[in-house]
């Protein structure tokens, strides 16, 4: 007898069609319960990531970057709420950045740069790295003017009370104090403490004090931007990762930062190059770029520089890392030609350098800045 096997109906048994059902509904059902796991893990970790920006902590936040990144590639996500959330949420990962200053790893800076860059935000960063490998080398002062329309004394940094701004203001003191003394009001004694003041200021502070006192005037403080703005916009497109911008002289002072303002920015190659004792031709040149880039900015807006004597006394100190020596001759046509780099950048990208000015002055955070830059530069595309 053939024994037939019997057909399962599934009509005929309600109850098992409805488990069947569950049955076949189950990964879908699971699929969801994770998506809505990985958006409370997401809004965790983003709130872990914003408590470490907000404490300067940049291994944290960029620990908590990576991570979030990973998770994205490999969970499933589901339904438009959680794309949109990751969407919105990746505009903080710029944040970043506003760490970077309290950091003490310059590697951690550099790896901040890069993980931004990789993700696609930074896509002018070290844009014109190569850059330094164009031109001729040969920069006569004839040359600077005739590609700048500037004399080459423009370019040179200014002594306090002797031109510009400061020479007004000096006039101004010494004709109010030849008035007083005409008028018989005897200041001496307060000329002689100011006097005093003024040396130990210089002598043991850097100057900040006056510095500072000068930094609240708005025509020298906008200078003081510009020069900032030109060290920063030129550090970011050769691919300098940027520390911070310290715009407070007494900050500056207390990081260690000499002069009015400092713009912190770090040449990996360069580093290691100095670490051993030697100094490739390529990292110099871009360091030359970025540290004239302040006088270089100053010249293209106000037509001189007035600003920049640190710049060119850290420009000698490096050279005498030089294996051979550069000769003065050298020397100067080592700074013609930064000089000439930086400017023609900065005239190239006329509205990023604006804009990272405008930023500066409304007291961004550097995040911001950078962000604005490149808004600026890819509107002139």
């Amino acid at each position: 007898m053939a024994f037939a096997s019997p057909s399962l109906d599934v009509g005929a048994f309600p109850h098992t069609r409805s488990l069947l059902s569950k049955k076949a509904r189950s990964p879908k059902r699971h699929h969801s319960q994770l998506g809505r796991i990985v958006v409370r893990s997401a809004l965790r970790e983003w709130n872990d990531y914003e408590d470490a920006v907000k404490r300067k902590d940049l291994a944290g936040a960029l620990r908590l970057l990576k991570s979030m990144e990973e998770a994205t590639e490999v969970a499933p996500l589901n339904g438009s709420s959680q794309l949109g959330l990751f969407g919105v949420e990746t505009r903080r990962d710029w944040e970043v950045l506003d760490t970077c200053l309290n950091a003490d790893d310059l590697r951690l800076v550099a790896n901040a740069y890069s993980f931004l860059k990789n993700r696609g935000f930074l896509p002018n960063f070290g844009k014109f790295t190569n850059i330094v490998l164009e031109g001729a080398r040969n920069v006569t002062p004839d040359v600077l003017k005739a590609s700048t329309g500037l004399e080459a004394s423009k370019f040179a940094p200014k002594k306090w009370g002797l031109s510009g701004s400061s020479q007004l203001a000096m006039i101004t003191f010494l004709g109010g104090t030849s008035f007083l003394l005409w008028q018989g009001i005897d200041i001496r004694p307060n000329l002689a403490a100011i006097l005093g003041l003024a040396f130990v200021d210089s002598t043991f502070l850097g100057g900040c004090c006056l510095a500072q006192i000068s930094s609240y005037w708005p025509p020298h403080r906008r200078r003081i931007l510009v020069h900032e703005a030109g060290h920063l916009l030129i550090a970011y497109l050769m691919g300098c990762p940027i520390r911070g911008v310290i715009l407070d002289p007494i900050v500056a002072m207390q990081m260690g930062v000499q002069g009015q303002a400092g713009t912190q920015f770090w040449d990996e190659k360069m580093s290691n190059d100095l670490t051993e004792g030697r100094l490739d031709g390529t990292a110099f040149d871009r360091y030359c770029m970025v540290l004239f880039a302040g006088i270089a900015a100053e010249a293209l807006i106000y037509g001189e520089a007035e600003g920049g004597e640190n710049d060119e006394n850290l420009f000698r100190r490096t050279c005498a890392f030089l294996q051979p020596p550069l000769s003065i001759a050298e020397m100067s046509n080592q700074a013609r030609w930064s000089l000439l780099q930086s400017y023609n950048l900065l005239k190239w990208h006329k509205h990023a350098h604006r804009a990272a000015v405008k930023a500066l002055e409304s007291r961004c955070s550097l995040s911001v800045v950078i962000k604005r830059i490149e808004d600026a530069m890819s509107t002139d595309r």
